[in-house]
């Protein structure tokens, strides 16, 4: 089972549209929607940013100043969905192998599974930093079915977005799209995903029967 995190575990996207608008701010750039930054989400920050950025230098400022407000209101602003937790805490139990599926970086990443209480759940976390193709690449599912010595046709990829579609289809994985998070069903329907999951508990019933 990967999983993504933001959108799929835990609720973090009105923090993540805020840290956007107060980066553009704190940078005098032309302000975006809410519905703009949407589209970004599941990839990872400098592939959103470097479009605004005048050179990499530019680019790295916009991302500390990005993270440094994320984080500072993070632990406050962030939770797991209702259920979320507890069919992760199911799923090992019973055995199945656990990995997320991230474009955010290994120190955000381990503070929202750690809000989550899921960080000693899920040890496989693949992050930004871990891949040179991101999602909507495949490159990120195959290093996590790689890392838990899992197959292809035996792997089921969770996640709230297009890109998280993409990514699995492309790696020969079954997807759930995860209809709790952001998106609806007819934002994510190109996408075809394997299954369409409205609650956590779906996902349960589906991988525990």
């Amino acid at each position: 089972m990967l999983l993504d995190l933001d959108g799929t575990l835990i609720d973090s996207i009105r923090l993540i549209l805020d840290s956007f608008h107060h980066t553009f701010a704190q940078f005098e750039l032309p302000l975006q929607s809410d519905e703009h930054w949407l589209r970004g989400i599941g990839t990872p920050l400098s592939a959103v940013m470097a479009p605004y950025a005048e050179g990499e230098a530019m680019l790295a400022s916009m991302i500390a100043a990005y993270r440094a407000y994320n984080f500072e209101h993070h632990d406050a602003r962030t939770a797991a969905y209702p259920g979320a937790s507890e069919v992760v805490r199911d799923l090992a139990e019973a055995g199945v192998k656990l990995a997320v599926v991230t474009s955010k970086s290994q120190p955000g990443t381990l503070r929202g599974l750690r809000v989550a209480g899921l960080d000693a759940l899920i040890a496989v976390r693949i992050c930004a930093e871990d891949v040179q193709h991101p999602k909507p690449h495949r490159e990120p599912v195959d290093r996590a079915m790689a890392a838990l010595g899992a197959l292809a046709e035996e792997t089921l990829f969770v996640g709230d977005s297009v890109h998280d579609m993409h990514a699995g289809k492309a790696a020969g994985v079954a997807t759930g799209a995860a209809l709790w998070g952001p998106f609806s069903r007819a934002d994510l329907e190109g996408s075809g995903p394997s299954h369409w999951l409205s609650s956590p508990e779906e996902l349960r019933r589906l991988v525990l029967g």
